[in-house]
């Protein structure tokens, strides 16, 4: 995620920022995972997060509900997932969330 905003992350979005980093290597949250982590907001609250600041994270581990890479990032997060080893689908596009997807800090 390439866009570098001028404006510092408030408080909600280094909460956000902070749970991306979290996930570990090979493993996926939702956008709407992140929101229940954090404890307020929604998924598109989370994106807007991810797509103003999301640079600086592991962001590719941040995916859409069905397993879907960040849209316009598939190529680049498709090389992350075979770096991480990152379970897919059989169609080989999405993420598979039952066996990728991070149950949270312990």
């Amino acid at each position: 995620m390439p866009f570098e905003p001028d404006v510092e992350p408030d408080e909600y979005a280094e909460a956000v920022l902070d749970a991306v980093e979290s996930i570990p290597p090979g493993r996926v949250l939702s956008y709407g995972d992140i929101a229940e982590l954090v404890g307020r907001g929604g998924p598109r609250q989370v994106g807007r997060v991810m797509s103003l600041y999301g640079g600086g994270v592991p962001w590719w581990r941040v995916v859409r509900a069905d397993g879907g890479p960040p849209r316009c990032h598939e190529r680049r997060a498709h090389e992350h997932y075979r770096e991480e080893g990152t379970p897919l689908r059989p169609d080989g596009v999405r993420v598979d969330m039952g066996r990728a997807r991070w149950e949270g800090p312990s």
